[in-house]
C-alpha cells in the first residue's frame, strides 16, 4: 500500500498552522529560527516558528570536522561565550602537509594562502554546538520536534509551497500498516524553509520542480569520513590543526585529510574525497583507513582509543554551483543550497549567516502581510553580504583542484595567495560527479591493507560506534528506480561501485539462486547521501526513513 492509498484510507491528516516552518534542526535551521524570533521580539509581534528534525534529538545527525569561524555567531548571539557555547578550543597552530607514500613535506606558514589560516577560529564538536543552539532556540519559544522527518512537500492551489507533511509511522516492510500505524501530520506555513543539509531529500525535489539550478554549474560534492579519538596526554597539542593533501589519493583525485587536537585529549581525524573520482575501485572509507597508517600520522593514534565514527556528504561546488535559493513559498538555506566554502573546509558560519538572511526576509514579508510568495529579499541580501564576497573569492577553488593536485595547488596559490581571490576569470565545471566514473576495465583493482583493529578498522565495527539504528520492519529508505540496473550495469560495467563508495556497508552483492543480486542493508545507513550522489546510473534514490532513525552522534 503506497502513501496515497494510506492517506485515502486513514486520512485526512491532522494539520497545524505556523507562520514559519523550518525543515532541519542543524546550524542553518536553528539559526533561522533564532533570528526570526529575535526580530519578532524586537518588533513586538507574535510569531509561531516550528523546526522539524529527523534525528532522534537535536544534533544527532550533525557531523563536521569541525573548525568554526565565529563571525556569523557573533552577529546572531553576541554573548555566546557568556551563554556557554561549546566552542571548545581556539586554534593555536596551522600546519599544511603534502604526503607521499612514505614521506611528508610541511609548507612554511608564510607561503599558505589566507583561506588556510584558522587564526581566531575554534575547534569544536558541531553536534554538541547544535544541541546548545537548540536550547537557545527553545528559550526564545521555538517549537522543535525531533524524531519527525519531513517526507512530503505541500503545495497550494497556485503551486506555491505551503508546508510539509511528516512521514507515516508504523508501516511494515511490505508497505502495509501495522498495529503501531500513525498517519503523518501536516505542518502548514506562510513560509517554509529547507535546511536539510547536503543533498537534502526535499531540497533535491524543489531544485528539480522549480528548475532552480538552470543557471548554475552542476553541484559538486565530497564525502567526509570522520573518527573521534582519545589519545595519550603526552601526544595532545590543544589547538593544533593539520591538513594534508596527496597520498593516499592519486594526484588526479580531489581530496585531503584533517586532524584537529581539541578538548580533553581529543583528536578529530577525517578525510574528504571528492565524489568526481574516476576509478570505480576507489573506496573513500579504505583510503581514510590507510591514511592513518602513514608514518607521519600513525604515531598520533598509537596508544589511543577510537570513540566514534561517522560520514556525511558535503556540498562543495560553492558560488558557481549555487542554485536559485527562493521559490514560491520558501527558500533553501545552509548546505541544502550549498553555501559551504570548500577552500576553507568550512560551512557552519555560512549556514548560520544564510539562515539569518532568510529569517530577515521572512519577517520583512510577514510585516507586509504577505505569504507563500517569493522571498526576493533573501538572495538580494546575500549578494550584499560578506558571505557572498567570501564565496566569490573562493569560487575557482574546487574547479582548479579538480584538474589535479599539482596544477590545482599552483593555481589556487596564484589566485588566493598572490591575488587574494580577486580575479576577473571564473572556471566552470560542466559535469555532475556521477558522470566522471569510468568503466572498471579502464582501471586496476586497488589492493587495500586489511584493518588491524587498532588504528585501522572495518566498516561494520565503525557503523556500530556511529550508534546507527533503524526500525527494521519499515520500507527501505534506499530505493531503486529499476531493480535490474544494479547487476546489469553497475556490477557488469563498473564492478559494483556502491560496495566501495558507501562508508557503512549498506550495499553488497550476494549470490541468489546462482546469480548475483544487490543486497541493501538499510539498517546500517548513516544518512551520508553518497549513494544518491555517486550512483553512475542515478538509479538509487535516498528518501526519508521513519523519524528518529539513523546515526546518533555525540561529540562529533
Amino acid at each position: 500500500m503506497n502513501s496515497h492509498d494510506l492517506l485515502t484510507q486513514y486520512g485526512p491528516r491532522e494539520a497545524m498552522e505556523y507562520d514559519l516552518v523550518i525543515v532541519g534542526g542543524g546550524p542553518a535551521g536553528l539559526s533561522t529560527a533564532i533570528r526570526a524570533k529575535q526580530l519578532a521580539q524586537h518588533e513586538g509581534r507574535e510569531l509561531s516558528v516550528c523546526v522539524l528534525e529527523k534525528g532522534s534529538e537535536v544534533g544527532a545527525h550533525i557531523l563536521s570536522g569541525a573548525i568554526m569561524d565565529p563571525r556569523a555567531l557573533d552577529e546572531l548571539i553576541p554573548n555566546w561565550q557568556e551563554l556557554g557555547a561549546p566552542l571548545e578550543t581556539p586554534v593555536s597552530k596551522d600546519q599544511f602537509t603534502f604526503l607521499s607514500e612514505t614521506g611528508s613535506f610541511t609548507v612554511p606558514h608564510l607561503l599558505l594562502p589566507r583561506c588556510f589560516s584558522n587564526q581566531g577560529n575554534y575547534i569544536l564538536s558541531l553536534s554538541n554546538f547544535t544541541r546548545w543552539l537548540g536550547v537557545q532556540a527553545e528559550n526564545l519559544g521555538v517549537e522543535i520536534f525531533p524524531g519527525f522527518a519531513a517526507a512530503e512537500i505541500l503545495y497550494n492551489a497556485q503551486g506555491a509551497v505551503c508546508g510539509v507533511a511528516t512521514g507515516n509511522l508504523g508501516v511494515s516492510k511490505d508497505g502495509e500498516p501495522t498495529e503501531q500505524f500513525q498517519l503523518g501530520m501536516e505542518l502548514r506555513a506562510k513560509y517554509t524553509l529547507f535546511a536539510e543539509g547536503s543533498r537534502g531529500h526535499l531540497g533535491k525535489q524543489l531544485i528539480s520542480q522549480f528548475q532552480l539550478d538552470r543557471s548554475a554549474d552542476p553541484q559538486s560534492y565530497g564525502i567526509g569520513i570522520k573518527e573521534l579519538w582519545e589519545i595519550a596526554p603526552d601526544k595532545h597539542q590543544p589547538g593544533l590543526v593539520i591538513h594534508t593533501a596527496g597520498w593516499p589519493l592519486d594526484s588526479k583525485t580531489y581530496g585531503g585529510s584533517f586532524l584537529y587536537h581539541f578538548g580533553e585529549n581529543k583528536v578529530a581525524v577525517g578525510m574528504v574525497v571528492g565524489l568526481s573520482y574516476r576509478n570505480p575501485y576507489l573506496s573513500p572509507f579504505e583510503e581514510f583507513q590507510r591514511y592513518k597508517l602513514h608514518p607521519a600520522i600513525r604515531s598520533t593514534f598509537e596508544g589511543g582509543k577510537r570513540i566514534s565514527y561517522g560520514a556525511r556528504a558535503i556540498t562543495a561546488g560553492g558560488l558557481n554551483s549555487l542554485p536559485q535559493t527562493v521559490f514560491p513559498g520558501g527558500a533553501l538555506i545552509g548546505c541544502d543550497a550549498g553555501y559551504l566554502n570548500a577552500s576553507r573546509i568550512k560551512g557552519s558560519h555560512a549556514a548560520i549567516k544564510s539562515g539569518m538572511l532568510a529569517a530577515e526576509a521572512v519577517l520583512s514579508a510577514l510585516s507586509e502581510n504577505r505569504a507563500n510568495d517569493i522571498l526576493t529579499a533573501y538572495p538580494s541580501a546575500f549578494k550584499n553580504s560578506w558571505l557572498y564576497q567570501e564565496l566569490k573569492q573562493a569560487r575557482n577553488f574546487k574547479p582548479w583542484m579538480s584538474k589535479g593536485l599539482y596544477l590545482g595547488t599552483l593555481m589556487v596559490g596564484v589566485e588566493q595567495k598572490l591575488l587574494g581571490g580577486n580575479v576577473p576569470w571564473t572556471i566552470h565545471q560542466r559535469k555532475a560527479d556521477y558522470e566522471y566514473l569510468e568503466p572498471a576495465k579502464l582501471h586496476q583493482v586497488i589492493d587495500y591493507p586489511k584493518p588491524d583493529g587498532t588504528i585501522s578498522f572495518d566498516r561494520l565495527s565503525s557503523v556500530f560506534i556511529s550508534n546507527a539504528n533503524h526500525e527494521e520492519n519499515q520500507p527501505s529508505h534506499l530505493t531503486l528506480k529499476d531493480q535490474d540496473v544494479p547487476v546489469a550495469i553497475n556490477l557488469d560495467v563498473y564492478a559494483g561501485p556502491e560496495q566501495r563508495y558507501c562508508p557503512a556497508g549498506v550495499y553488497e552483492y550476494v549470490e541468489f539462486e546462482g546469480r548475483p543480486k544487490l543486497q541493501i542493508n538499510a539498517q546500517n545507513c548513516v544518512h551520508c547521501k553518497t549513494c544518491d550522489i555517486k550512483d553512475p546510473t542515478q538509479n538509487i534514490v535516498w528518501i526519508t526513513p521513519e523519524g528518529g532513525g539513523g546515526p546518533n552522534y555525540s561529540g562529533m
